[in-house]
């Protein structure tokens, strides 16, 4: 994404909105574009929204010239094909910027000239991959999450045209997304419809092929939350221009706090690199609070594969949130206890340990005195020197709960003398400029006027803007204007420099189909039911492609061999037995099973060239 004004790289960050307040509050907190799902088909079924409330958001964001991307990024039913193209149509109507796409039959639609993104669903992992989507009319890619640093590297330089998203924060699916049927197959909730069933974060025991029990009840395919905010600049540097963060199901406290943690940190990054790096929207934003993403949900924290296979991914203690480290236990008496450490508590704080059996335990506190705690109910399980999380602070949600941040654009401001009144000009950071003239008597000022002149038209309040500097014109300017006068120039300037950024953000980038190359690039080889055809738009666009036509999705007619999961995470690594990366031997046979507690079976298969796991159902 790179201006037509200034070689400068603009750098997006794009954040969650499960709905308009959340939205709105990405924006003020310092997002450069917000994602949100429609009335249906968005990958997160749980987080749809009235087209009348994007169009409100979409009225909100441009006036920063921050943009809307709406997610229609579920695969389609032939009964849905007619209400997803008119759903497209509406959202186009609405002002959204673009939207990300997982279904290939939505390019068989007739589509107004809206900017298609390739959303991660359509598992974006190889140079390849991303050309042959570029091909089909596509301008940015969400690559997958599995991706390091240098493999996005290496995407870009072979596919320098097309934008590059990446997630930063947030959860992880254990497996590579758009693949993962696992929901479908134990549940009948597709996550290729917006109805994942949380199945990696279940427990299982892991067998051998004797039966044995090698693991006994872990949330094996569990995995910590995403964190990048350090690896922001090398993503940037690797050509990554849109920074993702995950959470469309997350409340107005997360997007807050975490919109503002990695915006303050883009801005560090630009003010580094002013003469290469921009964001990319207007304002800045002050804040109530200091950002700390511990303190909302997650995981545990890591930086997955930035930098290649590392351990300590995944989280097979518990799926739930863990929290801030707020010290260790020290002292433990009837009905309190007290805790060695830098941290204050408040009442309703929830607390949580891992205790002797590996287990995540929580608790509620009740009250504090001093610096004992009070738990509604004693730990029975809590013991002196465990470690200590704080996975709900009341303190820090409740300056969130208010408002918490404001955001500005800086307007230069020239009042000067026509010959009927005065003129009002008012020129934006990236110079769009409005003026407001006043048609009335001028009259000399016996004193000095230009005082009260500036704090009147510097009182901007409520609008998006903070003056950034009044001149007069001619120099000598010194008439007596009325308090009602300089604020009716004021508001008109304002009201109509408000019409002027909405109006100048560009409405389509569209990737013209077909130039990205002379000889497109095929549709890479896999599993037929994984090219996830579940309408005729799809599948004719895909006897296009190739000779033989796929076979229907999973949702639509299960295979006999079921390959339900494709995973960078690998079980055999984390045990610490993989002899790729120097792991001991195991005393296990081959194949390994993960097992539910109802019986059902998952075989494990290890890929070590391609550094894979893949899980089939029986």
């Amino acid at each position: 994404m790179t201006s037509t004004k200034s070689d400068k790289t603009a750098l997006e960050l794009l954040a969650p909105a499960r709905n308009l307040e959340c939205g709105k509050a990405a924006i003020d907190h310092g997002a450069d574009a917000v994602y949100i799902g429609a009335e249906s088909f968005g990958a997160r079924a749980a987080a749809g929204n009235p087209v009348d409330d994007i169009a409100e958001l979409c009225a909100y964001a441009h006036v920063f010239g921050a943009r809307v991307y709406v997610t229609v990024n579920t695969i389609i039913y032939d009964n849905e094909t007619a209400e997803t193209e008119r759903l497209i149509n509406r959202l186009y109507a609405a002002g959204a910027d673009a939207i990300l796409v997982q279904d290939m039959g939505v390019l068989q639609m007739s589509l107004p000239p809206i900017e298609l993104h390739a959303s991660t669903q359509t598992d974006n992992r190889t140079a390849g991959k991303t050309a042959w989507l570029a091909s089909k009319g596509f301008s940015r890619v969400v690559l997958a999450r599995e991706l390091s640093i240098d493999e996005i590297r290496r995407i870009h330089e072979e596919v320098p045209g097309v934008e590059l998203e990446a997630f930063v924060h947030g959860a992880l699916c254990v497996s590579y997304s758009g693949l993962c049927y696992a929901s479908q197959y134990c549940f009948r909730r597709s996550a290729n419809r917006g109805e994942c069933a949380q199945f990696c974060r279940l427990k299982f025991n892991l067998e051998d092929a004797g039966g044995r029990v090698v693991v006994s009840g872990r949330h094996l395919l569990s995995l910590k939350d995403m964190c990048r905010i350090d690896y922001l600049e090398q993503l940037a540097e690797a050509g990554v221009t849109s920074f993702k963060i995950e959470g469309r199901l997350k409340d107005v406290a997360y997007v807050k706090n975490v919109t503002a943690a990695y915006s303050r940190k883009l801005d560090e990054i630009i003010s580094r690199n002013p003469s290469r790096y921009r964001r990319a929207s207007l304002g800045k934003c002050a804040y109530t609070f200091t950002p700390r993403l511990d303190k909302t949900f997650n995981r545990g924290f890591t930086s997955y594969f930035a930098d290649g296979r590392r351990g300590g991914i995944a989280s097979f203690i518990t799926p739930k949130a863990t929290g801030e480290h707020v010290g260790h236990v020290k002292e433990i008496r009837q009905g309190w206890f007290t805790v060695a450490g830098t941290a204050s508590f408040a009442n309703g704080d929830g607390l949580c340990f891992v205790d002797g059996d590996g287990v995540l335990a929580g608790f509620r506190v009740n009250r504090v005195d001093g610096n004992k705690i009070f738990p509604l109910k004693m730990p029975q399980s809590l013991r002196r020197g465990m470690e200590l999380y704080r996975n709900s602070d009341q303190a820090f949600e409740k300056i969130l709960s208010r408002k918490s941040a404001e955001r500005k654009i800086a307007v230069s401001m020239s009042l000067a003398e026509t010959a009927y009144g005065f003129r009002l000009s008012m020129e934006a950071e990236n110079g769009t400029t409005a003026c407001a003239e006043a048609v009335t008597e001028k009259q000399q000022a016996e004193k000095p006027q230009r005082e009260n002149i500036v704090k009147q038209l510097s009182k901007l309040g409520t609008t998006p803007f903070e003056c950034a500097g009044i001149k007069f014109e001619p120099e000598s300017f010194n008439f007596f204007i009325p308090s009602s006068t300089l604020a009716e120039l004021r508001r008109t300037a304002a009201d109509k420099l408000v019409g002027e950024l909405r109006s100048q953000l560009p409405r389509s980038r569209r990737h013209d189909v077909g130039q990205s190359s002379q000889n497109p690039p095929r549709y890479p080889e896999q599993f037929s039911y994984q090219y996830n055809i579940a309408n005729k738009l799809a599948r004719r666009f895909y006897e296009k492609e190739q000779t033989d036509a796929p076979q229907p999705a999973f949702e639509l007619k299960q295979p006999e061999e079921a390959l339900i999961m494709q995973c960078r995470h690998c079980i055999r690594y984390s045990l610490g037995h993989c002899a790729k990366h120097g792991g001991k031997p195991s005393a296990w046979r081959e194949p390994l099973y993960l097992r539910m507690d109802d019986g059902r079976r998952f075989r494990l298969q290890f890929d070590c060239n391609k550094c894979q796991m893949n899980i089939f159902a029986e």
